[in-house]
């Protein structure tokens, strides 16, 4: 039976599509945004965070396990991330719930009753579930069982997508999809591949394919300060998508409040040189798409 790796299932979400809903956050991405919000999700395995400000140096983590992967040296805390396996058996003993083991695998079965319990709620504000990540459709198979399944009991199915993988995986599952949420960053190839590992050829020809087969789309464009705000890429966005069918357009500002999970992580941030816009570029580039003729939101 295949699973879903999973890293959270957020409940009364209100900024991934129409409503109240329910988003499954699949882990794995082949995208690694420097701005990314939720850095846990780019690794398709599980992972450890541990929060140095809840730990009180018990040392329960370092007498439990089993891989020296937890040691104590002048009076700190050593994590080797390396030599970790996940097991999870030092977060299960950490009094301070200090340390959190990041990832799981789910049956179909097991997220569609974790979807149906808020069902009262999707059918009150017209919501329904959101399959996001890390990148949902790297797992097109149990994500086209996920929303077949939805789409069978009447609750509104949307994919939240950076677009970066095969069309082949978009053909599987968009007969059971009402509303792609499809990102936008960089329409430069080569700044693309600066900032987020990979270029922007397929992403952009995805779009292109899912527009000309009719998909729902609502374009995410999240915007972050000195690197894609300028007029080049936004002029650049608006000519390429004036040949689709889209019509809505979320602006997603960056914001730095992810920035203690890297660390958790054991990871370098390395977006310190960038910029939460402000606001009034915020509105000048609401205006530019309004005017343009698109229903345009700031925020999700």
């Amino acid at each position: 039976m295949e699973k879903a790796k999973v890293f959270n299932i957020q409940k009364f979400s209100v900024h991934d599509g129409p409503g109240i809903r329910t988003t499954v956050f699949f882990k794995g991405c082949p995208l690694s945004c420097i701005w990314c919000h939720n850095p846990e999700s780019q690794s398709f395995s599980r992972e450890i965070m541990v929060d140095k400000e809840k730990c009180t140096l018990c040392g329960r983590c370092v007498a439990k396990c089993g891989n020296d992967a937890v040691s104590m040296k002048d009076g700190s805390l050593v994590n080797d991330y390396a030599s970790c396996d996940f097991c999870g058996t030092c977060a299960d003993f950490c009094v301070s719930n200090a340390r959190e083991i990041v990832g799981e695998e789910l049956t179909v079965a097991e997220i569609i009753k974790e979807i149906e319990k808020d069902r009262m709620f999707y059918d009150q504000s017209k919501g329904g579930v959101t399959f996001s990540g890390g990148e949902v459709m790297c797992q097109p198979g149990v994500l086209a069982e996920l929303a077949r399944r939805c789409r069978d009991k009447g609750i509104h199915v949307a994919v939240d997508t950076c677009g970066y993988v095969p069309f082949s995986s978009f053909e599987k599952v968009m007969d059971y999809v009402d509303l792609f949420l499809y990102d936008i960053k960089l329409m430069d190839s080569e700044l693309h591949t600066e900032y987020t590992g990979k270029d922007s050829m397929l992403i952009l020809d995805n779009l292109k394919k899912l527009s000309d087969l009719g998909a729902n789309i609502s374009l995410r464009l999240p915007i972050i300060g000195g690197i894609n705000d300028d007029e080049a890429n936004i002029g650049a966005i608006l000519e390429f998508i004036k040949g689709t069918n889209i019509r809505d357009v979320n602006l997603l500002p960056y914001h730095d409040i992810a920035r203690n999970k890297y660390s958790r992580l054991g990871r370098e941030y390395r977006g310190s040189g960038m910029r939460v816009p402000e606001e009034e570029k915020m509105n000048e580039i609401k205006e530019r798409f309004e005017k343009s003729g698109y229903k345009v939101k700031i925020g999700g």
